[in-house]
Order: C-alpha cells, then sequence, then structure tokens
C-alpha cells in the first residue's frame, strides 16, 4: 500500500549544536595502555549513517513492491556507505603499507569498518577521521544449553506441545504453513543432515552450495558444531519426518548464517555481517537468539544502526530478549535485556506512546511456560537509550509516571522445555530452555503470516502479533510485552496478499505552516505518524471518520506519514 508523505513547518525553528566528542571508547582507550608496540588489536570505526533511515524508509515506500523497496535500500546503503568509507579507507590502506593495520572488512548495513589496528594506527584514524565511535571487538561467549536427548518416535506423528500451545495446527488447516518464506538463522550454524530439515534449505547457487554462510571463519561450511541452532532451525521448519513435528511453519526455507565458531565465541561486528547478508540476498524473516548481555554504548549503537537499516529494507527480526531475568544483582534494570532486543521495535504500542522513541526492525521476544507464566530466566525490560547520545530516546527514570524506557519485551512464546532437533543425531529431538527457544516460534508464526500475505510489512506484522496475542497483564508490560503469540489469531488477522485491490490513500495537512494545532485529512489511513527532523516517531494518532488532529508539538519541522 502506497503512502502519502507530507512536510509540516512549525514556526519558529531551533538549531542546535553539540561538541564533538572523542571517538576512541574509554574501553579501547584501556586496552590500547596494555599493547606493545606494534600488537594490534581488532577495532570497528562506526561513523553516522550516511542517510538518515526514516528518510530512507520513506523514499523506499515511494515503490510498489517489497521486492523493489529492499534493493532500492541495499544499492542505495551499498553506493552511499562506499562513498563516506572512501578516504578512510584510502588511510586504511596506507597504514597496512606499513604493517599497523590488517584484514580490512566494511559494512554498508551499519556505516563500519573493522581491522586489526596497532595503537599508533587508531591514533592516527581518530585524528584523522570523524567516527562516531572507534571501539574494541571483543569476543562474546555464548552460553549453551546442554541437550536433554528423547528416544525416537516411530510409532506416531506427534505434534511439539509449545505449537499446541499457540494454536499452530488450526493454521495448517487453513493451508499457511510457511511456504516461500526464507527465514535466515543467525546462530551456530544448523545440522544439514536432519531428517526433519531435508527440503527445507534456501537454494544458494553455486556460491553458497550448503545453504548459506560461516562469518566465523570465512567459509562455506555453516555446519553446526553446538546444536543451538540446530534446535532453532528445528522449530521454525522441523517437517516432523522423524516422528516429531517441530517446525511452526513446516514449508519455510532457512537461510543459514553461522556466527559463532568452534571456540563458541563471536563478535558484533559478525553479526552485523550476517543480517547484511539475509537482507542483500532475500531472507524474508531474521531470527537472532543471541545477543550481548549488559552491552557498551558503541556496541547499542552499532546495532541499532544496523537495525533502523534493516527496517528501512524491509525486513523484520524476531531476536531474543535475554536470559538474565534472575542476574538483577549484577545487571539491573535497564540493563537486563540482551542487544540487540534493546533496540525499539518497528510499531510502537499506545502503551509506549507515552514515551515515544525512534524504531527498527526489532521485535523482542521473552519466554513463559506452558502455563503462560514467566519463566525465572525471561529477561525483564525497560531499556533505555539516553545513554547512547546520537540516539538519545526512551528516557527511563523509575520513579516517573512518563519517563517509562522501552517497554521490552514485546512478545512472548513458550520457552521452557522446548522439544526440537538434536544436532547429534539426523533421527533426533531434545530439550531446551530460553528466550532462544521462544524466538522461534515467533520467526516461525511470521513465516505463517507472510504465507498468507507477503506484502506485510515489518510494522504491520508487528502490530498483528501484538494486537492478537493472549495478554498476561493489563497493559503491554516488561515481563510479558503485549502477551504471548497466537499464530491462529494472527493468521486471521492478515488480510490476504491482493494486489491492486486496494486503493491508495489520501492525505492533506492543514494549516501548514502553523503555530498551534493542525488537522489531517486522510482518507484511507488507519493512523497518522509525525516524525521530527532528527527521525524521531513523535505522535502515532489513529484517525477517525477519515481525519486527525494533532496538537501540542514543539516548535521546528515535522514530517508526516
Amino acid at each position: 500500500m502506497k503512502k502519502t508523505i507530507l512536510f509540516l513547518l512549525f514556526f519558529g525553528l531551533c538549531f542546535t549544536s553539540r561538541a564533538a566528542l572523542h571517538p576512541i571508547d574509554p574501553c579501547l582507550q584501556a586496552k590500547m595502555e596494555g599493547l606493545d608496540e606494534g600488537e594490534k588489536v581488532k577495532i570497528c570505526l562506526l561513523f553516522a549513517p550516511a542517510t538518515d533511515p526514516t528518510v530512507l524508509r520513506i523514499e523506499a515506500c515511494r515503490l510498489p513492491s517489497k521486492v523493489e523497496r529492499r534493493q532500492w535500500v541495499v544499492n542505495t546503503l551499498r553506493q552511499q556507505s562506499e562513498a563516506a568509507q572512501y578516504e578512510t579507507l584510502a588511510q586504511l590502506s596506507e597504514l597496512e603499507r606499513h604493517g599497523m593495520v590488517e584484514d580490512i572488512r566494511t559494512l554498508w548495513i551499519a556505516n563500519a569498518i573493522t581491522c586489526l589496528a596497532t595503537k599508533e594506527a587508531i591514533l592516527d584514524l581518530a585524528a584523522r577521521n570523524e567516527p562516531l565511535s572507534i571501539f574494541a571487538l571483543g569476543t562474546s561467549s555464548w552460553r549453551f544449553d546442554e541437550p536433554s536427548p528423547q528416544d525416537r518416535r516411530d510409532d506416531a506423528r506427534e505434534i511439539a506441545q509449545n505449537l499446541l500451545q499457540v494454536n499452530v495446527p488450526e493454521v495448517w488447516a487453513q493451508g499457511y504453513t510457511g511456504q516461500d518464506v526464507v527465514v535466515a538463522i543467525i546462530d551456530t550454524g544448523v545440522s544439514l543432515t536432519h531428517a526433519d530439515l531435508q527440503g527445507r534449505f534456501w537454494d544458494g547457487g553455486e556460491d553458497y552450495p550448503n545453504h548459506g554462510y560461516d562469518f566465523a571463519n570465512h567459509d562455506n561450511d555453516p555446519s553446526d558444531q553446538h546444536g543451538h541452532g540446530t534446535h532453532v532451525a528445528g522449530t521454525i521448519c522441523g517437517t516432523g519426518a522423524a516422528g516429531t513435528q517441530t517446525g511452526v511453519a513446516p514449508d519455510a526455507k532457512i537461510m543459514v548464517l553461522k556466527v559463532f565458531g568452534t571456540d563458541e565465541q563471536t563478535d558484533e561486528f559478525i553479526l552485523a555481517e550476517a543480517m547484511q547478508f539475509a537482507v542483500e540476498h532475500g531472507a524474508d524473516v531474521l531470527n537472532m537468539s543471541l545477543g550481548w548481555p549488559d552491552p557498551s554504548t558503541s556496541v547499542k549503537l552499532l546495532n541499532r544502526q544496523a537495525c533502523e537499516n534493516t527496517l528501512a529494507a524491509g525486513v523484520v527480526a524476531a531476536v531474543c530478549a535475554g536470559n538474565i531475568r534472575h542476574l538483577q544483582s549484577i545487571v539491573p534494570i535497564p540493563r537486563n535485556i540482551y542487544s540487540p532486543g534493546d533496540c525499539p521495535p518497528p510499531y510502537l504500542h499506545e502503551d509506549q506512546l507515552e514515551n515515544p522513541g525512534g524504531v527498527s526492525c526489532v521485535i523482542s521476544v521473552g519466554a513463559v511456560d506452558y502455563n503462560d507464566a514467566i519463566t525465572y530466566f525471561s529477561s525483564v525490560g525497560p531499556s533505555t537509550w539516553t545513554d547512547v547520545e546520537q540516539y538519545n530516546d526512551y528516557p527511563y527514570d523509575p520513579e516517573s509516571p512518563t519517563e517509562i524506557g522501552l517497554i521490552r519485551p514485546d512478545l512472548c512464546a513458550p520457552g521452557l522445555n522446548i522439544n526440537s532437533l538434536d544436532y547429534q543425531d539426523d533421527y533426533g529431538y531434545c530439550l531446551k530452555e530460553g528466550t532462544s527457544m521462544a524466538t522461534p516460534c515467533v520467526s516461525g508464526t511470521i513465516a505463517l503470516m507472510l504465507s498468507k500475505n507477503r506484502e506485510l510489512t515489518p510494522a504491520q506484522i508487528d502490530e498483528i502479533l501484538e494486537r492478537t496475542a493472549v495478554k498476561l497483564s493489563e497493559h503491554k508490560s516488561n515481563d510479558f510485552g503485549s502477551g504471548r503469540i497466537d499464530a491462529l489469531a494472527a493468521v486471521n488477522a492478515v488480510e490476504p496478499d491482493a494486489v491492486g485491490a486496494t486503493v491508495a490513500p489520501q492525505a492533506l495537512v492543514y494549516p501548514n505552516p502553523t503555530s498551534d494545532a493542525f488537522t489531517v485529512l486522510c482518507e484511507g489511513l488507519r493512523q497518522v505518524l509525525v516524525y521530527s527532523a532528527d527521525g524521531r516517531l513523535v505522535r502515532q494518532t489513529p484517525s477517525a471518520n477519515n481525519h486527525c488532529r494533532v496538537e501540542g508539538l514543539t516548535e521546528g519541522v515535522y514530517l508526516v506519514w
């Protein structure tokens, strides 16, 4: 559906400025003090976005289809990042010739470069460039749960209990099974030989013969050596060939993007590389059952840039909220949610509009048990972004009725004693627990929704999931989000894809410019979004009788969408 986009001017424009901060992250500064001469550390240079993600999304909406919008965003980001990084890459090439840097890699999903660099090179890069941050890419270890094997069942075709809890079989009965939907699993890899996954892999052609890529080791073998990713894959699309139906969307395809090495470690840049690959190669949904507990400001900045640009490309991500609810004495609110699960969602619930901010591709997922009670480990929100100067939104003050932070998670799903695929046995199953296990239940449900309507946007997907979830609290909460997902209710709320069946909405803002309130005539629009000039969503107002009234804005330039 096309949208009408208008600009609104409030009289009395305000301009602000800020002094540039020293770009070297404090943790990197401390690490540099201990480096020997010539010793190198892996760093990331993160620059300001080449294009404001809000503007990128709005410009992309002018194109008629999701495929065209995605390709335009990918091409634009790639071209603009190449231009923005040109001088820095020339400098890095010079430093590389002198042996001061090596292993230079670039990103466009975030405007970033990584390399191994000496202390002298880092100081030179900081002096001659204008990065937002230069920070060390420290490895992050993932704690994998040990599998609890189950006996193989040949005498009966079972359906896993978590699928029954969210009413998945009733969706299959309607003919929606995730067909033609590609889910990118960014994880430890996936077993390529398990019986329940045969015929369910993305076709990567000659370039990617094993249906994905290993970003940890930079090769074409994304096989799972830990079991985590295989278990996730089973919840998304396990067919039940070995006896137990574990997959929410059994006809979906999976793109296998391995980001953890044999040492069970990864870093933030590797995660962003996998996201970039998924967006570029046509994934419809990202499943990220991973994250960084208590992330640094620089890590949050990189993750949010990548997630905002992923949203601009029209791709949604289900991301685990984290498993440290019981460790609040060590990692308290508002730092209890993993990153990028702490990034904002594509749709802002009405309860969040008390304290609105920007948006991204992330649907953050918590975990409940089979009685819809919150699990002991499911991380608790809210998050805040006031610690990241470039965003400075979602302020949190536990004593304030309005500064409520960013409500996390958005949804919850079954995540305790989840039966799915065992990577060590091509016909076996095992039990695992965690928000990692809840997240693919949401990804699979999104695949069911997209098999009914391919043109759903991330915001529409998120809104439908949240509005149809089984309410477990009076309002959207930092325990359950909007509630436990209901796959049947979500799919029933999706309007079937009918290209050309709707009339493009029309809108008119008056008076414009104005010094007070304004009215939007919005035939065909259910709601009106008002963004500030720096890309923050400041109003999300439902329309009534084809119009709505907006007031109470401070002076400035606004975008009405």
